[in-house]
């Protein structure tokens, strides 16, 4: 009988390591046995091992697997960890929280940062989730102008101030600056600088068009505000992002899709996502509020104070507005938010802010809630669906600017080790407006970069979060 050359056994090998049947004892760092493990891009939903070594999913077989930690999966679901790709809590508080409601990749891509750079460096030492950054429209104009907000966005002249010729080349100067730097896309919110027309807005857009970035906005009036800033990125060559649709969108949720897929349909590249609350969170400083001494009495109640929980009035909307922080609003009916979170076209993303214990519950629990309730509980969409845009529509949506992206939201051998295991009869969000801290039920495993983050629902020391970052120029 022939032996078998050096090559051939080295191959042998190697088939027989990725069909479970060769040397198993420690051959992986993780594996994850008897999951239901889903890959939205194949489509693949069945019972298999997952192996991971180095962090990269290397095997995927129906055969045990042997490994350093093996995680029985049984009865929960592996997915591809969750992208959020709208994201402010950029913090470890915030952080630990979205960890727990399954996000592996957490971004700041709507107000982004005014320094891409420092940015980056100010995580560079380890974070629980992997992390990026726009570069930020809002930021830059509050710098050039000098606004006095002491937020993340404008509370005067930032906003609402007219922008000279030579500070516009200024801000495109700083735009460019940011991408060479490598920012994953550029930030904008119309809707917090009404200061800023539409030509500057396009001309920005401009910018992101150069660098192949997507243009992420918070954009402002209605349907016919939709409209122009649809006109203007297609006019400006850029790719669109309208963030939180049900959001800016209200009771006119539907004519928001209508329109974003007849953009789609006329071939042009415009993405939106939700969250899965009915209720919205900003700065009571910024221009949104510049109106609020003609509201109806009425109105104030939809608006309730971060830092105590109280509901506001005109008095103690005024004393809020002159002392500055966050403020709840009430408003949408759960019509409006299953319009949007049922909607082939929205990608899901938190909009998530918490800082010294308060917030809004969507950053602790919107991916938990869209599997709680509304795929377990109400059937509005299948759990496949949902998968999908938690994961492989927000990296699509991305991986052309920041590589990185083309290695998550799926679940292949391959891919990074970006991993969410959970319970599906167990999932559900827990955090509330009185309380956003309260972690999601039913998040046993999240693996980042190869990495247990969270072990059986509870945060371990590792800091592998890695940085997502376009090439820099």
């Amino acid at each position: 009988m022939m032996r078998p050359t050096k090559a051939v056994c080295v191959v042998l090998v190697t088939l027989a390591t990725l069909a479970g049947c060769g040397p198993q004892q420690d051959a992986h760092d993780i594996v994850i046995e008897n999951g239901r493990v889903i890959d939205p891009e194949t489509g693949f939903f069945g019972v298999r091992n997952v192996g991971i070594r180095d962090g990269t999913i290397t095997t995927i077989s129906e055969q045990a697997l042997g490994g350093a930690r093996v995680i029985d999966a049984a009865g929960h679901v592996v997915a591809p960890g969750f992208i959020d790709l709208h994201e402010h809590g950029q913090s470890e508080e915030a952080y630990a929280l979205m960890v727990r409601d399954g996000v592996t990749t957490a971004l700041e891509l709507e107000v982004g940062t005014p320094d891409v750079d420092r940015f980056y460096e100010d995580r560079a030492g380890g974070q629980i989730v992997n992390y990026g950054a726009s570069i930020g429209h809002i930021g830059v104009r509050m710098d050039i102008l000098g606004d006095p907000g002491e937020g993340i966005l404008p509370a005067g002249v930032g906003g609402s101030g007219d922008i000279s010729a030579a500070q516009l080349d200024e801000m495109e100067g700083r735009l460019r600056e940011g991408l060479e730097q490598g920012a994953v896309a550029v930030g904008f919110g119309s809707a917090y600088t009404p200061g800023a027309e539409m030509s500057e807005i396009e001309r920005m857009f401009g910018v992101a068009a150069e660098f192949g970035a997507p243009a992420h906005i918070h954009m402002r009036g209605g349907p016919a505000g939709l409209d122009s800033t649809i006109s203007a990125a297609r006019d400006a060559g850029a790719s669109l992002h309208v963030v939180h649709v049900n959001s800016s969108g209200g009771a006119d949720i539907a004519q928001f899709l209508s329109a974003i897929q007849d953009a789609r349909d006329a071939g042009q590249d415009v993405t939106t996502e939700t969250y899965p609350y009915g209720a919205g969170m900003t700065e009571i400083t910024s221009a949104l509020f510049d109106d609020w001494e003609s509201w109806p009495d009425a109105r104030f109640a939809d608006h309730q104070l971060v830092s105590t929980g109280e509901r506001l009035n005109r008095e103690t909307f005024a004393a809020a507005r002159s002392a500055g922080g966050t403020v709840i609003i009430h408003g949408r009916t759960e019509e409006m938010t299953r319009i949007a979170v049922a909607s082939p076209l929205t990608i899901i993303a938190s909009d998530g802010y918490v800082e010294n214990g308060r917030g809004h519950p969507r950053t602790s629990g919107t991916f938990a809630k869209v599997l709680g309730e509304y795929v377990r509980d109400e059937g509005l969409m299948t759990l496949s669906e949902a998968i999908m845009k938690m994961t492989l529509m927000p990296a699509r949506r991305l991986e052309a600017r920041a590589p990185a992206l083309a290695r998550k939201g799926r679940l292949q051998v391959g891919m990074d080790a970006d991993i969410t295991v959970f319970d599906p009869d167990v999932v559900m969000d827990r955090a509330t407006y009185m309380d956003a801290t309260i972690p999601s039920a039913g998040m046993a495993y999240v693996i980042v970069a190869g990495q247990l983050v969270v072990d059986e629902g509870d945060l371990t020391d590792a800091r592998p979060g890695r940085p997502v970052r376009a090439p820099r120029r």
